[in-house]
């Protein structure tokens, strides 16, 4: 990091530092940047089609924008606290098949077998047990054996994509246990269940990070890691939970994924990691650490969600779906950098 990034972090700058006060200031607002653009989008959707405002479409928007929120709930955490997670796209797909795997009978009439040593009930917890491991995993390897971030969650995101593969042979796994189609498929006050979960999850995040001493901390490690632990923050346990937490994330992403779809797809999270970073980025979280908010993050994902509906009521074919991501991400990396004015190393 740089230093300039590192005098940013410091809560301390904005009152030694006069001429800088309103750049401060007004970067208070940044977290409501995207109201304005969700609302054009809208606009333009009921332009481009009548069908954008119809109920149907704006559920199925906001049910898509539930599966990938977890993701983004989990990365920005991790990217506040100056790390980054790659093997969350892997993980929403293989939790699920794990527990699967643990779960279904080793014979009978299922067009899936696995080794059945847990019974049905169980599988929730299973899924959630297996992206906590992961998560664990990674806090293992990066804090402890000191290996670099980036290639250990790259490894780890084509290990477990390659895991998914050999314990579904390949295949889509179409008998799940019913506790997963609840949570997926219920409606609560009108709208999908999986919506309520995920704005409830924002929420306690938010506040946990604005208010709790722990989460106040994640700024302090992304910021400035060795300032935080001079300061008595115990930095890598932190940051141990915090990778953790996104593993739990990713496989809870999952159960609402598979519950949804009533299936877990032999190819499920595949390429979702373009999704959750363009989403990041537009919603105001740095790559640098320190900065951001969980709102900004929520509002990255439906506007991100948002862009990809009214494309494909145009008319635009799916396959240029990541170079749409991609595009996001560089004009919000290009507008950040000349918004904050930090100087890049």
């Amino acid at each position: 990091m740089s230093e300039t990034s590192q005098l940013t972090a410091d809560p301390a700058v904005p009152r030694a530092a006069g001429r800088a006060a309103p750049r401060i200031q007004l970067s208070r607002y940044r977290d409501l940047s995207l109201l304005p653009v969700i609302f054009v989008l809208g606009v333009i959707g009921f332009i481009v089609s009548p069908a954008f405002l119809t109920s149907d479409n704006l559920i199925g928007v906001l049910q898509q924008t539930s599966e990938l929120s977890l993701l983004v709930l989990g990365e920005a955490m991790i990217l506040i606290c100056g790390r980054m997670d790659l093997s969350l796209e892997s993980t929403i797909g293989v939790a699920p098949v794990v527990a699967m795997w643990l779960v279904m009978p080793s014979s009978g009439s299922a067009t899936y077998h696995g080794i059945g040593v847990l019974p049905g009930w169980m599988s929730i917890p299973a899924c959630l047990a297996v992206g906590l491991l992961i998560g664990g995993f990674n806090g293992f390897m990066i804090l402890k054996l000191r290996v670099n971030g980036f290639i250990v969650t790259l490894g780890m995101l084509t290990m477990l994509r390659g895991l998914q593969d050999g314990i579904s042979q390949g295949k889509s796994i179409v008998e799940v246990p019913g506790s997963f189609s609840y949570l997926g498929k219920a409606s609560w006050l009108g709208a999908p269940a999986a919506v309520w979960i995920c704005l409830v999850l924002f929420a306690v995040g938010g506040l946990a990070l604005g208010y709790l001493r722990h989460g106040r901390a994640l700024y302090a490690i992304g910021g400035n890691t060795e300032a935080a632990r001079a300061a008595g923050i115990r930095v890598d346990r932190i940051t141990w939970i915090v990778l953790a937490l996104g593993g739990l994330l990713a496989a809870f992403a999952g159960v609402l994924y598979v519950g949804h779809y009533g299936a877990v797809s032999s190819t499920q999270g595949d390429g979702w990691i373009f999704q959750v970073f363009a989403a990041t980025v537009i919603g105001g979280v740095s790559l640098n650490g320190g900065r951001g908010t969980l709102f900004g993050a929520l509002t990255g994902v439906i506007a991100l969600q948002l862009v990809v509906n009214v494309t494909t009521l145009g008319g635009v074919p799916p396959l240029w779906d990541k170079f749409l991501y991609g595009a996001i991400i560089i004009v919000a990396l290009i507008i950040s950098r000349f918004a904050s004015g930090e100087k890049q190393d």
